[in-house]
């Protein structure tokens, strides 16, 4: 039983084969196509899918899309109606792609796969909650989805025993969760669908001072998580914009113009509206405790990559495990879709390694690796696997940056150890040199810590795995540097200064690091790296950020980690079992600006 899911027409497009219920590959559109958050059809990732799993499309038994075009048409035309004239702009520039594609998503898929079975459909919070709950290690467990929009649900809740799933309640648009944060992203100067985890870690460098001004004029905020939005403020109904004059006027001026300075209003802005998130998210855990009695939750959707409130809830400790997919948002919908017509409508019980883990992508031999390096007569060393961590891990204690591309590629948004950036978070340069000579990014974007899974309670306050980067953690009390409490009212480079702790590099300005553990069974290769940087500095944890830079997608491709590291300040570049040294490689030609490659 073949069955191939697929999201697209929104953003973050991506998709999945499940084969006889084993998850054989998954990957987003934007990893083959260079367009960030691609939206389009994910006909790379398909071909991706099929060629991994050895079959053609004919092959296939279904194809299942994550959401009811029909039930999303339906709330652009009401939306449109009720907010007539104004609304019928952003209706009429809809319009073309939903005459021409959208409505017809049956027949643009099997013209563009050129199959003949049956299209499926799930709803788009039901793929969200198929996501999270069947690759889960749960039995049963409480169901809670967050997002901006799928169709009419914004949030929704509910439970999942075996292969079942049922969701109770819906909270509906306009009232989001996730377009509140989206809206004070937008107004941050940050785009929306892209931003929101930018205005995360902007949050801890402000104060929560428009907090109260959120809940009394902008978030009728319930005791069961649901809220109400006072549309007066917001423009997302009848325009093509987040927010209007009137949210202008409440937080003192005009929006922030991308890449301006980022102000002291900025930070407070996103401090607040992350404590009303967290706030929400709180209370709607609670409540889904209080509704199904469950100890075990399972969150998904967009909001549930905000790893500072999955930490909340964690430490609220109504649930004794929480379990977020790695690929939580739209994309990771593409897994839940064929999961669910697998349980759902082929009634196939679940199976224990179902879920091997997120590396589901394309991966690349040593020969395949070689062949694009020698046919560019770059230079490059060979290696084994143990040469490979020590190697790297000498590397990066010696203050080298290393780009590091090894096995499959991660399905999700982050980097997990197959394309990373590694560096030495004992450095205090090390943040700001990879944020502005490697990522070409904001200075005060933070770094994850990865480290081993069984040192990880020696440096955080934490009492389980975390394996994707989901939860946040603070470092520990004895991990700590004090810091002048003067510096608070001081520039955001001052504090950034500022030394936390002896891994300064992963520490955040409120000590809290988003921490990745790292076991040798999940990701043997890397793990062997963390353990050889242990073995040269007597420290299990490393930096790790993802393999790309501002702007552009994660690499997938040799030739595109190439190009990455030949246009940045990496020094060293591992691919496979090989190396290579920026100071023995040609002079490159792609430039800053000009370093886009035709996909592989």
């Amino acid at each position: 039983m073949n069955i191939l899911g697929i999201s697209a027409f929104y953003h973050d497009s991506a998709a999945c084969l499940l084969m006889d219920g084993g998850i054989i590959a998954a990957a987003q559109e934007e990893r083959f196509s260079r367009i960030k958050h691609d939206p389009g059809f994910p006909e790379k990732a398909v071909e991706f899918c099929l060629k991994k799993g050895g079959i053609k499309a004919q092959d296939l038994n279904y194809v299942v899309f994550y959401d009811k075009p029909f039930l999303t048409f339906d709330r652009l035309l009401m939306t449109a109606l009720a907010t007539a004239p104004f609304g019928l702009i952003p209706w009429l520039k809809a319009m073309p792609k939903w005459l021409g594609r959208n409505l017809h998503t049956p027949r643009v898929i099997k013209k563009k796969l050129g199959c003949t079975c049956p299209v499926l459909f799930t709803e788009h919070h039901e793929a969200h909650a198929a996501a999270a709950f069947y690759p889960s290690p749960f039995e049963s467990a409480a169901i809670l989805t967050m997002d901006g929009v799928g169709e009419w649900a914004t949030a929704s809740y509910g439970a999942g025993q075996g292969r079942e799933i049922s969701l109770f309640k819906e909270m509906h648009f306009p009232h989001s969760l996730g377009l509140l944060y989206s809206a004070f992203t937008s107004f941050c100067g940050f785009k929306v669908n892209s931003g929101e985890y930018k205005l995360m870690g902007l949050a801890p460098y402000g104060e929560p001072k428009y907090k109260d001004q959120i809940l009394t004029e902008l978030v009728d905020l319930k005791e069961d998580g649901s809220l109400c939005l006072n549309m007066a403020y917001f423009d997302y109904l009848s325009a093509m914009r987040m927010t209007g004059e009137k949210f202008s006027q409440l937080f003192d001026g005009p929006p922030r113009k991308p890449e301006t300075e980022i102000t002291r209003r900025e930070m407070d802005l996103a401090a607040s509206v992350q404590a009303v998130l967290e706030e929400a998210a709180l209370k709607m855990a609670a409540h889904v405790h209080k509704e199904t009695g469950e100890k075990n939750l399972c969150l998904a959707g967009g909001v549930a990559l905000n790893c500072v409130a999955n930490a909340k809830i964690l430490r609220q400790g109504l649930f004794k495990n929480i379990w977020v997919q790695p690929a939580a948002g739209d994309a990771g919908s593409a897994l839940g879709a064929a999961l669910a017509v697998w349980h759902r409508v082929c009634h196939e019980d679940r199976a224990e390694s179902a879920w091997q883990g997120p590396y589901l992508g394309p991966s690349f031999s040593n020969k395949e690796v070689r062949a694009f390096l020698e046919k560019n007569q770059y230079p490059f060393h060979r290696c084994d696997n143990m040469e490979r961590a020590w190697v790297t891990a000498q590397h990066v204690a010696q203050g080298k940056i290393v780009g590091y591309m090894v096995g499959p590629m991660e399905f999700g948004p982050r980097a997990l150890g197959a394309r990373s950036i590694l560096g030495d978070p004992r450095d205090p340069q090390t943040q700001q040199v990879m944020n502005k000579k490697i990522k070409f990014r904001e200075s005060f974007r933070p770094f994850a810590p990865a480290v081993l899974e069984e040192k990880a309670a020696e440096y955080f306050d934490l009492d389980r795995p975390s394996p994707y980067m989901l939860f946040t953690a603070p470092l520990r009390e004895d991990k700590r540097l004090p810091m002048a409490p003067e510096l608070s009212s001081q520039s955001m480079s001052a504090r950034l200064k500022q030394l936390r702790s002896g891994i300064p590099a992963v520490t955040h300005l409120d000590y809290s690091a988003r921490v990745q553990t790292v076991s040798r069974k999940d990701k043997p290769d890397f793990y062997d790296v963390i353990k050889e940087f242990e073995n040269h500095t007597g420290c299990p944890v490393i930096v790790n950020t993802s393999f790309n830079v501002r702007g552009e997608p994660i690499v997938c491709t040799p030739r595109q980690a190439y190009n990455c590291f030949m246009k940045t300040g990496m020094d060293v570049l591992v691919m496979e079992n090989n190396i290579l040294y920026k100071e023995e490689q040609p002079p490159y030609q792609g430039g800053r600006k000009g370093a886009y490659v035709k996909p592989d």
